[in-house]
């Protein structure tokens, strides 16, 4: 017979299951060589700002080099937009940085957090050319979460209410 968790239990779970996504993912990321995780972040890139690609809103970011830093799993990489499409480098001279830990870039991936609200928090951490982090900022929030592939949106979706069911 299974008995329901009770809310506290559900909670507990909740933070030792968020607790635990950075310990596993961080080595096992340190494996995989910085060529596929890039190919992996261009593609996913693409995928989810297709639409400012074909509207050819992306021009701000060509010859511009965006840094970020996953600060939990130390993962760090830099982003731009060659005309064509995303490039990412481990080693770039960027114009605007940005770091927050996983759970918080999942949170505004989700569109469960605002960018803002992170940055006051001071779980968002920015610095570098303002306008660029601006433009990004704002490139983000246009993303349509719900135009994201299902199986993306999803494990997304799944990931944020986690995170806010432990909080």
């Amino acid at each position: 017979m299974n008995l329901p968790l009770s809310p506290e239990t559900q909670i507990k779970l909740a933070k030792q299951a968020v607790s635990a996504i950075p310990k596993i993912a961080k080595p096992s990321l340190k494996l995989v060589p910085f060529h596929f995780q890039a190919k992996l972040i261009e593609s996913l890139l693409a995928m989810v700002l297709r639409d400012a690609i074909d509207n050819d809103e992306l021009e701000f970011l060509e010859g511009n080099w965006v840094g970020i830093e996953i600060t939990d799993l130390e993962l760090r990489f830099a982003v731009s937009f060659d005309g064509q499409g995303f490039v990412v480098s481990e080693h770039a001279d960027c114009q605007v940085q940005f770091s927050a830990d996983g759970q918080s870039l999942v949170l505004i991936a989700a569109m469960q957090e605002d960018p803002d609200t992170l940055f006051f928090q001071r779980k968002l951490n920015i610095e570098g050319d303002t306008e660029l982090g601006l433009e990004v900022k704002n490139l983000l929030m246009q993303v349509d979460f719900a135009a994201m592939p299902v199986a993306v949106r999803h494990g997304i979706g799944q990931l944020a209410e986690l995170i806010k069911a432990a909080s």
